[in-house]
């Protein structure tokens, strides 16, 4: 499978897993030269290029965009265009216009969309789903995601302060498909609305809490940002409150943070008792090897998408999702800056709607 990879830090990380999961990286893209020069050397032959055009005229099998968090559209239409198969990291589209541009394109494609969303594919939140799928907790009535860095607020400074940088342009609500996705994954639902609110006024840009109405009725809660407390699980801690019972991240240090805690209420359980347990998933084994557990979400997904382009599986995470959990924060950025008032997310379900999708 030929591979090209656009943005080389972030995704000279993910080529590194493309490479060692048996992926052809043949072509690669950064504007900065430092790391086109690193990417040389763990890349080798490669072509190596400034410009992400110049890989429109490769021969690829398949593109991993990693560029700047806000600029994946338009290259995603681009190689759809072209037929090749995208995997895109961060955001799908910054806006509902970007968003609906981008769905047309890949669902006349011959080729496909997938979303580079390893959140999705955590081992805490794959225990989470089986519990889910598994009827265990009866129908989802509420779920909390975090994604969480517990850094100094001099670190804060150092990545969010230069505006000319696109961790200093976004919205503060825009990054939330870490925690938007896996809440999708897990309920089987769309956003319906949103409203945001800032977690500490005094610092506006540090943190944000999302309150989001999803389609089955449910309520998902995210936070995200910069708050201390960082949970050990890459960042990550859910929380899933059925008619039945509870199943959540364990708040704890290390290899425990990967692991889920189930909750059943007595009257549930035929002999009357509330009944606790600690779920820990298997490990994933690549080549003979214990993969590290916070990069099992990368590698699965990377098989994933290798399945996709040689196989014909269909996408993990395809467009319509992607795009939905994207313009959450869209949505959210609307509400911060009219008050915290709910603000309706567009729906790109694809359901009928007077004869034709949405």
């Amino acid at each position: 499978m030929r591979t090209g990879v656009i943005g080389l830090r972030m995704g000279l990380h993910l080529a590194t897993w493309c490479q060692e999961l048996g992926m052809d990286v043949v072509a690669a893209c950064d504007h900065d030269p430092e790391r086109r020069a690193a990417a040389g050397e763990r890349l080798p032959g490669a072509a190596l290029t400034e410009r992400w055009q110049d890989l429109l005229e490769q021969r690829l099998d398949g593109v991993v965009l990693a560029n700047d968090f806000d600029a994946h559209a338009p290259l995603a239409a681009a190689f759809l265009e072209r037929g090749v198969h995208v995997l895109s990291e961060s955001a799908a589209c910054t806006d509902a216009t970007e968003g609906r541009r981008l769905i047309a394109v890949a669902e006349r494609s011959s080729a496909t969309y997938s979303f580079a969303e390893n959140y999705v594919l955590h081992p805490h939140v794959r225990t989470l789903r089986k519990a889910v799928d598994g009827g265990e907790l009866g129908r989802i009535s509420m779920i909390e995601a975090d994604y969480l860095h517990g850094m100094s607020p001099e670190a804060v400074t150092a990545l969010t302060g230069d505006p000319t940088h696109w961790r200093g342009r976004i919205a503060p609500t825009a990054y939330c498909t870490h925690t938007v996705s896996p809440v999708l994954a897990l309920t089987d639902a769309w956003p319906v609305e949103v409203t945001a609110f800032r977690a500490d006024e005094a610092d506006p840009r540090a943190a944000v809490v999302m309150v989001v109405r999803l389609s089955t009725g449910a309520l998902a809660v995210t936070r995200h940002g910069f708050l201390q407390g960082e949970p050990d699980s890459h960042w990550s801690w859910l929380s899933v409150r059925g008619t039945r019972a509870l199943a959540e991240s364990v708040r704890g240090q290390g290899e425990r943070s990967w692991s889920v805690r189930v909750r059943a209420e007595g009257w549930t359980r035929p002999e009357g008792r509330t009944h606790e347990e600690e779920r820990t998933p298997p490990a994933l084994s690549l080549a003979g090897r214990t993969v590290e557990r916070a990069a099992e979400g990368t590698v699965l997904l990377l098989q994933g998408f290798r399945a996709t382009v040689e196989q014909g599986a269909p996408p993990l995470i395809p467009v319509r999702p992607a795009v939905a959990a994207s313009l959450v924060g869209v949505a959210g950025a609307e509400s911060l800056r009219d008050g915290s008032r709910p603000v309706r997310v567009p729906d790109v379900s694809g359901a009928v709607e007077g004869g034709r999708p949405t």
